[in-house]
């Protein structure tokens, strides 16, 4: 599961290049502590599989080719016969050159005696558990031990026991009222009784262990849907469905049942479960920390055309995946004032007074893929530490005698509450602090139990920031080590500073996270004064580097000059952290080049790259079972393999000609298009035709990312339509349903103003009998996790179209690619590696490079002004003549981008889109290519798996190793039955 050790030794920086610190040196990590993956895990078992057969519908299926909606009937015969077949794959000396990526080694897992196999062969038996811990106080509870020593069985009758004992027990439910409802929250429990007996073991076998933790700090985790998730990762999809199916229930409805969590808003959240998931699945030891937001950011409603917010209280019957922890809490203070006093040269703080809130935690086991290992995502819970104030009940201040709980639980009520208030600004630096803060301290109990000093505390843990929102995460270790563990300011800085790395998500300068030193003063009075003092140091080793040159150490300073000073909290992430990354090469080149350039100057091999990934668990085997079954049947290895060495799909390039294949292929793609017209009529009301070409942009809603000019392309093409006469509509225009999805910051104008046109003009089109089913538009409302794995599996277009040099990563377009959609994009973000991966001619790139973009701005700045055109004025004029009816909250951008104020060059790029759009068209219609280029995108998806991504973290930055827990056995006599026992196995 390794791959090659990267030597970092020359690049990996010191923390005495930036501040000073305690002059010992940290242990080497031996050789063996860089590959993922024991020993026991070195060799793969040969698993011998058969090919399912094409069944004698294809000649049925083929009809899907023939009659795709670009194709006219006389063309049908012809696109047939561009489909050569294929009977053989490519000789395996010919495959062995295209797996020469670097990235292919590193993707595989090989695992000896995995979870699946000894299920499987253990199904009607039980599975005795490893004993690794023999503790002597427990002398006289053998029983206990006996009563625990086996997991529960995966047989029908097993789980069939477990649920209705969930229903009548745990929901206090009858037989008499067993819903859909009821049946999803027991098979929840049910399962959740399943994933704890395996948490329960990797936890203690990692802190007997003593392995070295990863911790991700994250304010956003979007799981989506945990069921089948769990299910398919511990491998009892099957045997559930059998049991549900045999009392009457059918296990795809109770997937319906369940609530997506509200813990994120976008791809930053994403990505975060993703890790999770990769994590888990490569046996790294690590958690998850974040925030148990009670309405998670809102449910997005359309009314009048308009984004409307609803709380999205996803709590409200509950969450059987979670384990609340009411043993797990720690006070947490704000506001108050500190007090300083001199600790034999060193200036120590105690900070008295202000409020103290409760943080109570949250537990979701997190399941890896065939594996017994089962990691944790811990979130937090803000409490008062004095629930009821009685006195004051008793003097008829009601409303009093709550304030303080009321107060306390604001903190986890909302993700990114609305900042445009000083209120609202200090309300996210309280949630920012409020979860580092707990965390720290839990990881520091953590290291206690086991460690008497703090020698080793980074060399047994790793935090990992995601983004600058957990960047005071950093302050508060130096604070605690410093103020209340009494260690000298060397001694601390060191530890903080080999333990900390922070990733970057963004290259905007506009989006970095600054606060003011005013409001951080005020509500953390004590970090302020850590901030400045690590200012001080480092700007004097600035001076030291770069003698004279104050411009540079005023760019490079913690603290932003002004009226109101601010902390630049990227600034302070890089200082504070042993490493920081980028999540594409393009965004790890751009951060080098503009807003970290300085550093990466002052420390060389600092920064690096990472290129984000996605679990192809969820965002191909469960969103997408039909192409998951075809992709097994097809390169003859069950997805057990596949799904955990994703370059292994490279195989399925010999098949994109193949007739047979993409019979099965279309049909697959027919039936998610199917279901995702369900959905649309569902959810909207409108009915969207399936013989047409499904071309999909969701995504947050931001000027950078240009939805605004998707639906400017969709008006040009509909005044097409309008203007082409009727005979000849069929000819020039493929049949299309445009359809846009996502989420506008509630105090963001000109993002909901662009909701507000899509829905305008998709009123407007999908009414007119004119144009009929040439053209159909839509708007996805309130997009999340379950709703994409609908939508991207039927997706044939996905458009990813940012300006060149402002999207760091984007995660949708390895989901969509994976699923075989074709992208329609610009080269930024992580469509320049899936063009180098898949070919560009496989996708349709258009638009400026970023020197074209930073050149088009330049004119800007210095007064052109004829860069609309023609037929985009059109396009204005058509929208402000009211031919969509009133989208006057539209009318301000138009003007901007007319005068100067175009900044995301959607002028610059039209035209060539406009272009692309047409080529777009042309491929459609033939048909057989555009199979080709789907499949060829599937094929070379490998890369951007997450597995791959989080390797790359092992190796190049954490220094962490896989760690397998002991597994079970069917003979109790054969297990694992202590430590030593298990260490003399090994």
């Amino acid at each position: 599961m390794g791959g090659k050790k990267k030597n970092q030794a020359k690049n990996e920086p010191d923390a005495s290049q930036s501040i000073p610190s305690n002059d010992s040196q940290s242990t080497e990590q031996t050789q063996d502590s860089n590959q993922l993956g024991s020993e026991e895990e070195k060799k793969q078992q040969q698993e011998e599989t058969t090919t399912t057969k094409v069944q004698a519908d294809q000649s049925a299926q083929l009809n899907n080719v023939q009659n795709h909606p670009g194709s006219q009937s006389n063309q049908n015969h012809q696109a047939t016969t561009q489909i050569h077949t294929q009977s053989q794959k490519a000789p395996e000396q010919e495959e062995s050159k295209q797996f020469s990526h670097s990235t292919v080694d590193k993707s595989k897992i090989k695992r000896k005696d995995s979870k699946f196999d000894l299920q499987r062969e253990g199904q009607d038996k039980q599975l005795y558990r490893p004993e690794f811990k023999y503790d002597e106080a427990k002398v006289g509870t053998e029983k206990l031990w006996e009563l625990m020593n086996s997991y529960i069985g995966s047989d029908k009758r097993s789980i069939q026991r477990s649920i209705v004992n969930h229903v009548e027990y745990t929901l206090a439910r009858s037989r008499f009222s067993f819903d859909d409802f009821g049946a999803y929250q027991a098979s929840a429990f049910s399962i959740r009784d399943r994933l704890i007996e395996s948490w329960n073991d990797t936890n203690e076998y990692f802190t007997t262990n003593d392995s070295k933790r990863v911790y991700y700090l994250s304010l956003e985790f979007l799981l989506g849907r945990l069921m089948q998730n769990a299910l398919v990762n511990i491998d009892v999809e099957e045997p559930y469905k059998d049991a549900l199916m045999d009392i009457g229930y059918k296990l795809e409805n109770l997937y319906e049942e369940e609530v997506d969590p509200a813990l994120g808003n976008g791809g930053l959240g994403r990505l975060a479960a993703c890790f999770l998931d990769s994590m888990a699945t490569l046996e790294i030891p690590n958690w998850g920390y974040g925030i148990r937001y009670d309405y998670g950011i809102f449910k997005q409603g359309i009314v009048d055309g308009y984004q409307v917010e609803s709380p999205d209280y996803w709590l409200s019957h509950g969450n059987p995946w979670e384990i609340e922890r009411q043993d797990v809490t720690y006070h947490v203070r704000f506001y108050g004032h500190v007090k300083k006093y001199n600790d034999g040269g060193v200036e120590r703080g105690v900070w008295e007074g202000g409020d103290v809130v409760v943080a109570q935690a949250y537990d979701t086991p997190i399941p890896g893929f065939n594996t017994f290992n089962c990691n944790n995502l811990r979130l937090w819970r803000s409490r008062p530490c004095n629930e009821f104030d009685f006195k004051q009940f008793n003097a008829g201040d009601y409303h009093g005698a709550i304030g303080e709980r009321q107060k306390a639980e604001y903190i986890t009520s909302v993700l990114y509450p609305n900042d445009s208030s000083e209120g609202g600004k200090e309300l996210r630096l309280k949630q920012q602090y409020f979860f580092c803060s707990a965390t720290i301290r839990d990881i520091i109990r953590r290291y206690k139990k086991t460690h008497s000093t703090w020698n080793f505390f980074h060399e047994k843990n790793q935090i990992q920031l995601n983004d600058t929102h957990p960047a005071i995460a950093s302050i508060e270790l130096l604070r605690i080590l410093i103020d209340e563990e009494k260690l000298p300011w060397d001694q601390a800085w060191g530890i903080m500073y080999k333990t900390f790395a922070y990733t970057n998500h963004t290259v905007l300068p506009e989006a970095l996270e600054k606060w003011s030193t005013k409001l951080i003063g005020n509500l953390l009075p004590r970090h302020l004064d850590l901030i400045y003092l690590i200012n001080f140091f480092f700007l004097e080793k600035v001076k030291q580097r770069y003698p004279g040159d104050n411009s540079r150490v005023s760019r490079m300073s913690l603290i932003e000059e002004g009226d109101d000073k601010k902390v630049r909290m990227a600034f302070l992430s890089i200082v504070c952290s042993h490493t920081v990354n980028g999540v594409a090469a393009l965004h790890s080149e751009l951060l080098k080049k503009t807003i970290f350039k300085d550093f990466d100057e002052m420390f060389p091999g600092k920064l690096q790259n990472k290129t984000n990934g996605v679990t192809p668990r969820r965002w191909i085997h469960c969103c997408n079972p039909g192409l998951s079954k075809l992709i097994s049947d097809t390169i003859m290895e069950e997805h057990t393999t596949w799904l955990t060495n994703l370059t292994s799909l490279r195989e399925l390039s010999a098949y994109s000609q193949d007739e047979d294949f993409i019979k099965r292929f279309v049909q697959v793609k027919s039936d998610n298009k199917l279901r995702l017209q369900k959905w649309v009529k569902e959810h909207t009301g409108i009915d969207i035709p399936t013989n047409a070409l499904y071309d999909v942009m969701v995504k947050r809603i931001h000027e950078y990312k240009r939805q605004f000019m998707n639906i400017l392309y969709v008006i040009h093409r509909y005044l097409q339509i309008k203007e082409t006469p009727q005979h000849e509509r069929a000819s020039k225009f493929v049949p299309r349903v445009v359809m846009i999805g996502g989420k506008a910051a509630p105090g963001y104008a000109n993002a909901k103003a662009i909701i507000k046109l899509i829905n305008s003009v998709a009123q407007k089109i999908n009414n007119d009998r004119d144009v009929g089913e040439l053209l159909k538009v839509v708007f996805l409302p309130n997009y999340c996790v379950s709703a994409a794995q609908i939508i991207i599996p039927a997706a044939e277009l996905s458009q990813h179209i940012s300006t060149a040099g402002t999207e760091a990563s984007g995660t949708s377009n390895m989901k969509f690619i994976m699923n075989g959609s074709i992208i329609i994009g610009t080269m930024d973000g992580a469509n320049v590696e899936i063009a180098e991966e898949i070919g560009a001619e496989n996708m349709f790139i258009f638009g400026a490079l970023v020197p074209e973009v930073d050149t088009f701005r330049k004119q800007l700045h210095d007064g052109r002004r004829d860069y609309i055109g023609s037929r985009l004025r059109k396009v204005f004029d058509a929208i402000r003549s009211g031919t969509f009816g009133d989208v006057s909250t539209i009318h301000g951008m138009l003007y901007s981008i007319e005068n100067g104020g175009d900044y995301y060059c959607v002028c610059l790029d039209y035209y060539p889109y406009l272009t692309a759009q047409e080529k777009v068209d042309e491929t459609y219609r033939d048909y057989p290519k555009w199979c080709k280029m789907s499949i060829e995108g599937i094929a070379k998806s490998g890369k951007f798996s997450s597995d791959r991504t989080i390797q790359e973290y092992c190796m190049d930055i954490w220094k962490v190793s896989a760690v397998s827990i002991p597994k079970p056995t069917t003979n109790p006599q054969a297990r694992v039955r202590s430590y030593a026992n298990l260490t003399e196995m090994q």
